[in-house]
């Protein structure tokens, strides 16, 4: 058994679960989740707490065993407190705003990109450089954030990019015309 799946999740006060078939829902105070698992694990809701338990032994039970007891903890971290992504917009005349149901981004290009913002997503702009992702699901916070970084990545040479926050940069010398 894996030691992470036999664990069992304890819910909050204001979140509930429930589970038909092979459906999950939780609901809290931040929004509400469904997700269908795979077949080969069940998860049981009972007493303020979610089990989630292989049906057989072979090894693709045992593989999303664990996945899958992570994958509903994240549901109700999501709707109980939310998930964050914060990014960081580094050169000189690079910004972003939001503009109704689009972010929009001068980052160096001839043009704006404009990015629509997914369903379930809330984006703010607190300064003209920085931009926060957040959300109920943790993966489609960081799913967004990685393509929005993907537009402009940092560059190794005077750092000019997106990025997230707290990333280090690894920079590269500049070359030298000097006489060796």
């Amino acid at each position: 058994m894996s030691r992470i799946g036999k664990l069992p999740i304890s819910l909050p006060a204001n979140v509930s679960v429930d589970v038909q078939g092979r459906t999950v829902k939780v609901k809290g105070p931040k929004g509400e989740i469904s997700w269908d698992h795979h077949r080969t694990v069940e998860v049981k809701s009972a007493d303020g707490s979610v089990t989630v338990e292989p049906v057989s032994t072979e090894r693709l039970a045992r593989a999303l065993h664990g996945t899958t007891r992570q994958l509903v903890r994240n549901m109700v971290v999501g709707v109980s407190a939310g998930f964050e992504k914060k990014l960081s917009i580094v050169g000189v005349g690079y910004n972003a705003k939001v503009q109704g149901k689009e972010l929009v981004m001068n980052i160096g290009f001839c043009h704006t990109v404009d990015m629509p913002i997914p369903q379930g997503l809330d984006i703010e702009c607190p300064s003209n450089t920085q931009i926060v992702v957040k959300g109920v699901d943790k993966q489609l916070v960081g799913q967004f954030a990685a393509n929005v970084r993907r537009v402009r990545p940092p560059e190794p040479y005077k750092g000019k990019g997106i990025r997230y926050e707290g990333e280090i940069v690894r920079r590269k010398a500049a070359k030298s015309f000097g006489a060796s």
